[in-house]
């Protein structure tokens, strides 16, 4: 068996994710929506249900419970400051050698709020989560969205 490396240097070991959303909603039900949506209302971009946990306070918990003490753990909220930001760091959906840091940092624009997105991993990322990692970001982006616009209402 061989294994070749689909990268090389430090672009090979790091992955960067930047998006920017608008919400026509406050800054209070956007971090609402936001909390229920990588919690227990989460899902696939698929729409297939995958209820997390967030424990929203530093350094609880954010894992995939499977019941019966199974599950997935996928980092610990580093900072928090409501409503406006909401950082975690760890290994998150990778079961391998790879750290994480995940921010929303959200901002009062006119007419909503603004959400920067930032995910920064560095490790040895597989090229299907390199490849596949926006497309699971923008969901959860546009639930939240709907989410936070529909409770303003």
């Amino acid at each position: 068996m061989s294994a070749v490396p689909t990268a090389t240097g430090i672009e090979g070991l790091t992955m960067l994710v930047t998006q920017e959303i608008h919400v026509r909603a406050t800054l209070e039900d956007t971090f609402a929506a936001l909390l229920q949506q990588i919690g227990p209302e989460n899902d696939t971009p698929e729409g297939k249900p995958m209820p997390m946990k967030i424990e929203p306070w530093p350094g609880g918990r954010w894992y995939r419970d499977l019941d019966d003490n199974n599950g997935h753990f996928w980092g610990h909220v580093q900072a928090i400051k409501r409503p406006t930001l909401l950082e975690i760091t760890g290994p998150l959906f990778m079961s391998y050698a790879v750290v994480s840091n995940v921010q929303y940092r959200l901002s009062e624009e006119k007419g909503g709020t603004l959400i920067q997105f930032h995910h920064k991993a560095f490790g040895v990322i597989q090229d299907d989560h390199r490849q596949s990692v926006s497309k699971g970001w923008v969901h959860i982006l546009s639930r939240v969205r709907a989410r936070a616009e529909a409770s303003s209402r």
